[in-house]
């Protein structure tokens, strides 16, 4: 098995938001093992399996140009990963998130991502 590094944590990361830019199928499939778990909450039950992440992506994407992001390796040990960034939209929504991340032969296989919005000015 590859070492996991902090380029190859980088590397799948910028795949990731090409895959959410595209909603292509293929390029979705590609970032997750066939049995992967995937949570848009940690509380939330997995979505699980690669078919079953791409068809839920699919359901609702976001309009092209509609937001940017940015994400980078936080912490990387053995074959897990923490990565951080942030997510703004047009609409003026942002988020700040961490990625809790599993990966097995150069794919993740356990997804998490915890988010909360900026406070607002008072």
């Amino acid at each position: 098995m590859k070492e996991l590094t902090a380029a190859t944590v980088q590397n799948w990361l910028d795949a990731y938001l090409e895959a959410w830019r595209s909603c292509d199928a293929g390029s979705i499939g590609r970032l997750f093992t066939e049995d992967a778990a995937y949570r848009y909450h940690p509380g939330d039950d997995p979505i699980v399996g690669r078919e079953a992440i791409i068809a839920d992506w699919q359901r609702s994407p976001d309009p092209p140009g509609s937001w940017t992001a940015a994400y980078s390796p936080w912490l990387v040990g053995g074959d897990r990963a923490i990565a951080t960034g942030e997510t703004s939209y047009a609409s003026g929504e942002e988020y700040w998130n961490v990625f809790q991340l599993s990966f097995r032969d150069g794919r993740c296989c356990e997804f998490v991502e915890w988010f909360m919005t900026p406070r607002k000015a008072t």
